[in-house]
C-alpha cells in the first residue's frame, strides 16, 4: 500500500516513527482481511440523505436511524422540501431517535442554509459543512468521506475511540480531536474513511465495550496491547 503523504490542506500532525506507522499498517491490513467490505451503516441514496441520517445518529443506533429515515425522506426528499417543513411534523418523524426537538431543528435549519447558500446542494468543503446547524467535525467527516470520497479526517465514534486506546494507537483516552490527529498521522490518507468503518466493524464484532471473556480474535490477541482482555488471558 502507498506510504502516507504530506498534504498542504491538512494541519501539522503529530510525529510518528516508521515503526509506529508500520505497526498501524499491519493492523489496517488485518482489518481489511477480516472485514473485506467496509461501508457506511447508515442507509442513504445521496449526500443530502447521508447528512440528515448522520445528524439523526447522534446518541442513537444506526438501526434505529435506518428505520426512521424512509418515512422522513418520503415526506421531505430535498433540502427545499425539508427547509419548508413544519417543525412539528419533523419532530414527530424523528421522535424515535431521541433528542428529537433539537434534531428536527438541525434538519430544518441546515436545509435552509443549503438552499440559501449552496443552491440546495451539500457542500464538499469542511468549513462549509461546519456552518450548518447541528453539524460538527464528526458529521462532516462522515459526509465528505462516504458521499464524496474526500478524506479530510477520521470519524472518531465510541468504537473508534475504544479501539484506538486498546490497540495503543493513541495516548488520549477521551479527546476525540487528538485521537483523530493521531490516527491521521499513523494511517494512509486514502484509507481514513474505511478505517473508521473497519474499527467499528471490529468493535461490534469482538472489541466490545464490556468484556466478560477475552475475545478469541487474532487481532485482539496480537495487537490489543492496552486492552483488559490481555490480562484476562494471562490469568
Amino acid at each position: 500500500m502507498p506510504k502516507t503523504k504530506q498534504y498542504e490542506d491538512l494541519p501539522k500532525l503529530p510525529q510518528k516513527t516508521e515503526e509506529e506507522k508500520a505497526r498501524a499498517q499491519e493492523i489496517l491490513d488485518q482489518l481489511y482481511e477480516h472485514y473485506p467490505n467496509p461501508h457506511c451503516a447508515l442507509d442513504h441514496r445521496n449526500p443530502f440523505e447521508l447528512l440528515c441520517a448522520t445528524i439523526l445518529s447522534a446518541q442513537c443506533t444506526d438501526v434505529r436511524v435506518n428505520k426512521t429515515t424512509p418515512d422522513l425522506f418520503d415526506a421531505y426528499p430535498t433540502p427545499k422540501a425539508m427547509a419548508e417543513a413544519p417543525i412539528q411534523e419533523l419532530e414527530e418523524l424523528v421522535r424515535s431517535t431521541g433528542f428529537y426537538r433539537n434534531k428536527a431543528k438541525a434538519l430544518k435549519q441546515s436545509s435552509q442554509t443549503l438552499v440559501e447558500n449552496h443552491e440546495g446542494e451539500v457542500p464538499q468543503k469542511m468549513d462549509d459543512l461546519l456552518e450548518l446547524y447541528g453539524v460538527a467535525r464528526k458529521t462532516a467527516n462522515v459526509v465528505l468521506g462516504n458521499a464524496f470520497n474526500i478524506n479530510i479526517g477520521v470519524v472518531v465514534d465510541t468504537h473508534v475511540r475504544r479501539f484506538s486506546n486498546r490497540y495503543g494507537l493513541t495516548e488520549h483516552e477521551k479527546n476525540t480531536d487528538k485521537i483523530e490527529r493521531d490516527l491521521m498521522a499513523l494511517f494512509p490518507r486514502e484509507h481514513w474513511t474505511n478505517l473508521s468503518h473497519l474499527m467499528i466493524h471490529h468493535g461490534r464484532n469482538a472489541c466490545k465495550a464490556r468484556i466478560s471473556e477475552p475475545p478469541e480474535h487474532p487481532l485482539c490477541k496480537q495487537y490489543g496491547i492496552n486492552c483488559e482482555c490481555q490480562a484476562m488471558r494471562e490469568n
